[in-house]
Formats: C-alpha cells, sequence, structure tokens
C-alpha cells in the first residue's frame, strides 16, 4: 500500500503478538495493604471475594511466572511523598485519598512482594504515568510491552491502561489479576478501554512470553 507521497504505508493486524521478554515489563497496579483494610472490604464484599478468590492468586501466578522467565515487574502503589500528604493531586485531596509517606498501608500485598531488584514507585493520582517517572524508566529498560494487573480496574489499572496506550507501549490487561469494588464495574471498565489493549488471562500472557 503507497500514499499520496509514493511512500509505503505499514500495516498492523491486529493486537495479538508474542511478548519479548526482555522487552516486557509486569506492570502491578496498587496491589497494597491499603486494599485490604477492614473498611474496605466490608464496604465493598464483591471486591473482598474478587480479590481473594480469583484477582491475587492470578497475580501472583502472573509475577511468579514472568519473573521467572525474565520479565521486568514494576509496582506502583498510592503513597504520599510527605506525612501530611500536602504533594497530592488536586483530586486525592478532594477525595481524601492519602497513604502517609512510610505507611504500612502502601507495602505490597505479602502474595505479590517485590523481589529485592525490582522497581517500587509511589504516586499520588490515579494515573502512574502523569504522578512517577514510569515513561521515563521504561524507556530506559527497553521495554516496548507492558502487561497490566491490579486494583480497581476502573480507575487507576483503566488509567494506567489508556497512558501507556497513548505513549506507545503495547498494553496488555490481565483480566483475571484486575479486580473492581463491584463485579459489575470491573465489567464496564474492561469493555471500556478494551480498544486500548489486549484483554488476555494470566495464562495466556505467560503462554506468550518468549
Amino acid at each position: 500500500m503507497s500514499n499520496e507521497m509514493g511512500g509505503t504505508l505499514a500495516r498492523y493486524e491486529g493486537r495479538n503478538r508474542k511478548l519479548q521478554a526482555s522487552k516486557t515489563a509486569i506492570l502491578v497496579v496498587d496491589a497494597q495493604n491499603a486494599e485490604l483494610a477492614k473498611e474496605v472490604l466490608e464496604k465493598y464484599p464483591e471486591f473482598d471475594t474478587a480479590l481473594h478468590s480469583r484477582a491475587l492468586p492470578a497475580m501472583k501466578k502472573l509475577v511468579h511466572g514472568a519473573r521467572a522467565r525474565g520479565v521486568e515487574i514494576v509496582y506502583t502503589v498510592i503513597e504520599a511523598l510527605t506525612q501530611d500528604g500536602r504533594d497530592r493531586s488536586l483530586d486525592h485531596k478532594l477525595s481524601n485519598i492519602l497513604v502517609p509517606k512510610g505507611s504500612p498501608l502502601a507495602k505490597v500485598m505479602d502474595e505479590v512482594a517485590p523481589s529485592d531488584d525490582d522497581i517500587v514507585l509511589p504516586k499520588t493520582s490515579s494515573g502512574v504515568f502523569n504522578s512517577t517517572n514510569l515513561d521515563y524508566v521504561l524507556r530506559n529498560l527497553g521495554i516496548e510491552d507492558v502487561v497490566v494487573a491490579g486494583f480497581v480496574t476502573d480507575q487507576c489499572v483503566d488509567m494506567a491502561i489508556r497512558d501507556g496506550a497513548d505513549r506507545g507501549y503495547y498494553m496488555v490487561c490481565a483480566q483475571d489479576a484486575c479486580a473492581a469494588y463491584t463485579d459489575e464495574r470491573h465489567a464496564t471498565a474492561l469493555r471500556a478501554f478494551g480498544s486500548y489493549c489486549r484483554l488476555q488471562s494470566v495464562e495466556a500472557i505467560l503462554g506468550d512470553i518468549v
């Protein structure tokens, strides 16, 4: 196919492709103790069930399986750079979202805890690409493909998928390793941002890593 200037136009045949281990990162979004707080799980029983019965076991399988294949694992957690959270985004201030610097609530869940040399980026907005240097870090690592898992599907996971796609990364959502505060919100989010990424199960993702 040629354009009017006589050049050749590239053709892209869908989103199905293998993931090169050396160019792939698993991005674990907000899998932190704050989401295990009693008040959260009591307020959102569907989230409690989805997290413990599906999402967290799938995330553990993804993290361990990808790490064994030599894939970079990168974490982001909601955590202010200060004790009083004065550095937070306006949205987080208005929403009264505050995990103070050094709080145990910022710690990654034990089931998917980082290894000694994994990267953990604190953020104070929904979008990890907006309030951290993730883009800079991924490019320094030579990453082209980003697999996203985490919480919650219709907020911070959604933002990561869309922003990553706009920055030129090949985005994949590990849909069974994500959860929202209700099952309906989870399903609606997958439909909403599905055109920006490839939706796959953890099993399929691990099978595509070469």
